[in-house]
């Protein structure tokens, strides 16, 4: 988003929604190691059966990273003031994950302002897999004519 359209930021303004493809096994093996996140629950189907699991599933930061990019898409890595996430439930592998984003607050921080943002990641039966926020610097707003 350029800075004029970010100036027009309000409460209740929508981030366009990030759905990238499902999550293949493929992704998972590729992810682990980029990540370092080599947990076989991840990867190996024997050990998510020995947990009681049907099924591999994503790695929660695999989801962060996708929330990552909706903000990114949105603004300028340099805008982003903060960014949490917490973990309510796990992706499964071959899940197609929506990651959307609000404005809930725009305030003056530090004579800057800034948006709060909600955000979450959702699946098409409706599970939330994360919820977080985060917060993003804006310019100041256009001068009315």
């Amino acid at each position: 988003m350029t800075a004029t359209g970010l100036a027009d930021v309000r409460v209740g303004t929508e981030l366009p929604p990030l759905t990238p493809p499902p999550i293949t096994r493929t992704t998972l093996a590729l992810f682990g190691p980029a990540s370092g996140d080599l947990n076989p629950i991840h990867l190996d189907i024997d050990v998510a059966r020995s947990a009681g699991l049907d099924d591999v599933f994503a790695h929660g930061m695999l989801s962060m990273a996708y929330l990552g990019r909706l903000l990114t898409g949105w603004v300028d890595q340099r805008r982003i003031r903060s960014f949490r996430v917490r973990f309510a439930a796990i992706t499964p592998v071959h899940t197609r994950p929506t990651c959307t984003g609000r404005v809930t607050a725009v305030d003056e921080v530090d004579g800057e302002r800034r948006a709060t943002l909600e955000l979450a990641v959702t699946l098409a039966d409706g599970t939330t897999t994360l919820t977080g926020s985060a917060v993003i610097a804006l310019p100041d707003p256009a001068p009315e004519s």
